[in-house]
C-alpha cells in the first residue's frame, strides 16, 4: 500500500448565493473531518485570488485506505448529496505521493 494519497478539487459555483450555501455546507462538512478522521492529514478549502465563485479543495490522506474511510463518513455523504445544486462544474485531480516535507514525512 503507497504512503499518502491525495487530491485537488477545483469548483466552480453557480453565484454568490451558491457560494455562500457552499461554504456553509462545506463549514459543516470540515467540522466532521476533524472530528471523526484521523487518516485525513488535511482537507483545506481555499478560494483563489480573484475568483469568489470558486473554491479549491486540497486533501490529503494517510494512504487510499484513509481516503475510503472518509467517503464513507456521514459528513461526506451529506456533503455529495448536497452540492451538485450549488455547482456550475467540478475538476477533481487525484495525486499519489512521491515526495516532500508534511505530517509523517521527514
Amino acid at each position: 500500500m503507497s504512503e499518502g494519497f491525495g487530491l485537488v478539487v477545483r469548483f466552480s459555483l453557480r453565484d454568490q448565493e451558491s457560494a455562500m450555501a457552499f461554504d456553509e455546507l462545506c463549514a459543516a462538512t470540515l467540522e466532521g473531518v476533524k472530528g471523526a478522521e484521523p487518516g485525513t492529514l488535511a482537507y483545506v478549502v481555499h478560494q483563489p485570488v480573484g475568483e469568489p465563485l470558486v473554491r479549491v479543495f486540497y486533501e490529503l490522506y494517510a494512504d487510499r485506505a484513509a481516503f475510503d474511510v472518509h467517503e464513507a463518513q456521514p459528513h461526506t455523504k451529506r456533503f455529495l448529496a448536497q452540492r451538485d445544486r450549488h455547482l456550475a462544474d467540478v475538476e477533481v485531480t487525484f495525486l499519489d505521493v512521491i515526495g516532500g516535507k508534511g505530517a509523517g514525512r521527514r
